[in-house]
């Protein structure tokens, strides 16, 4: 076989693959399709965000504080007299960026360490276990609200923080894989012939390893939105006035009878976007292992 037919039928196969791959993702129903929507449209708004409204987030209205729906406001405004909408299309830059940076980072530091666990074994991965299992056992709420502390409550430290939570579920993950992979026979051939261990590593394993860390990926981003929003609700996440969904909760449930749109979208918001990540994942889960093909 000649070297432009092998690259053809690799071609060819790479596009089979890339049906299969949408075919069964979409083929969930229409749940996953709104969902993958959902996810779609809060990126847009939270890239294009000065573009779709004429306000800052900051900009302070004081003879229009705590207003319903108008032509001016489309959703009113908080008790500083600033545009509830605008507000809530920043709050999605600022919810996505957090979990994106937390759950980036934390799949680099976990995947390292779950790699290193599995394929050295013996008291290297009791002792990265055994850590691990130490902050499996501490809920995540408080152990980042322990760790909001000792950080300034800026975007990058927050993302950090709910990081260190969720660096152990890529830990567990990879390891496990990582054991049951490097016994296989091309794992056994490439230490015969001398290839060094951190190109065993990073070159067969990690890749084998990849389809289920995209779906603990987007499962994660979803957490970690929640994280987010759940301490700058109690105050040790993201810091006022900066428009995060958390913070936003946290200033409008004291005027839920006067003016209910402040604390209700915002919620909403957060609601929409971790289910929405969580079934996205569900359906990539489906699409990217063909052993796993449920149905929503």
């Amino acid at each position: 076989m000649t070297a432009s037919t092998t690259t053809s039928v690799k071609k060819v196969s790479r596009l089979a693959g890339a049906r299969r791959f949408f075919r069964v993702f979409f083929s969930r129903g229409w749940v996953t399709k709104l969902c993958f929507a959902i996810i779609v449209a809060f990126v847009l708004c939270a890239i294009f965000a000065p573009v779709l409204t004429q306000y800052t987030p900051y900009q302070q209205d004081l003879l229009n504080m705590l207003k319903g729906p108008s032509a001016e406001h489309l959703l009113g405004t908080d008790s500083l007299g600033r545009d509830t909408l605008t507000r809530l299309i920043y709050g999605a830059r600022v919810s996505l960026v957090t979990g994106l940076l937390s759950s980036i980072w934390a799949a680099v530091v976990g995947s390292t360490l779950g790699l290193i666990a599995g394929y050295f074994g013996g008291w290297l991965n009791s002792i990265i276990m055994r850590l691990t299992d130490a902050m499996f056992a501490i809920p995540p709420l408080i152990f980042t609200m322990v760790l909001s502390t000792m950080v300034s409550g800026s975007l990058l430290g927050v993302s950090v923080v709910i990081g260190v939570s969720i660096v152990p579920s890529y830990i567990r993950m990879v390891n496990g894989l990582v054991i049951s992979l490097r016994e296989n026979d091309y794992i056994t051939a490439a230490n015969l012939i001398g290839q060094k261990q951190g190109i065993i590593m990073f070159r067969h394993l990690l890749p084998n390893c990849l389809a289920s860390l995209i779906v603990t990926f987007t499962m994660n981003v979803g957490s970690a939105i929640m994280l987010e929003s759940t301490l700058s609700y109690l105050g040790v996440g993201i810091i006022p006035p900066t428009p995060a969904w958390g913070v936003m909760v946290s200033e409008g449930y004291k005027y839920l009878f006067n003016q209910p749109l402040v604390a209700i979208l915002p919620g909403i918001c957060i609601m929409l976007v971790v289910i929405a990540f969580n079934i996205v994942g569900d359906a990539l889960r489906d699409a990217l292992d063909p052993r796993l093909r449920g149905k929503l």
